[in-house]
């Protein structure tokens, strides 16, 4: 099976400054090592970046741009998305078809929001998913800390059995292409 990775929402915003998620800077160099070997192997690669109509992802904004640290290469699939769903009215699943993708790794921010709607998403649509389970994060709310939140995100995803196809929580160190 020929498997792509989805690097969800790494952007400025959500790395830096008020809004970042937890432990940006080595979920980003997780993530890094993820996506050199997906390269190395000549795999797929897809960085989506959620814009919004107003500021700090205002396409096109500071905010907006890929988070610095981040390690991109001109091969890599670029995707811009307005809902939480990576999925939705993106043109993803047929992009992932037109290049013969079966199953999905993925990683990102935010757990809680973008994460954990395109896993189910892609669930749906019939790919298995290898969760990057230290590969996720987001940052604290009033009710949990950011870290239960993506704990209780990797646990639920990981035990949804109604799609057929399941996510399987994976160490960013131990991912395959």
């Amino acid at each position: 099976m020929s498997t792509a990775l989805l690097v969800i929402d790494v952007q400025q915003a959500l790395c830096f400054g008020a809004l970042a998620a937890l432990d940006a800077e080595r979920v980003i160099e997780r993530i890094n090592g993820v996506s050199a070997r997906f390269r190395a192997a000549g795999r797929p690669v897809v960085m989506i970046q959620h814009a919004s109509p107003d500021a700090p992802l205002q396409q096109g904004s500071p905010g907006w741009q890929l988070a610095e640290g981040l390690h991109t290469q001109p091969g890599d699939l670029l995707l811009p998305k307005r809902a939480t769903d990576s999925f939705h009215q993106t043109g993803l699943h047929e992009l992932l078809q037109a290049r013969g993708i079966h199953q999905l790794v993925i990683c990102g921010l935010q757990s809680e929001y973008c994460v954990d709607t395109t896993t189910r998403r892609a669930l749906a649509l019939g790919y298995p998913v290898q969760l990057v389970a230290d590969g996720h994060s987001t940052m604290d709310t009033p009710v949990l800390t950011a870290s239960q939140i993506s704990a209780h995100h990797n646990h639920t995803l990981s035990h949804i059995t109604s799609f057929g196809a399941r996510a399987r929580l994976v160490a960013a160190a131990e991912v395959q292409p």
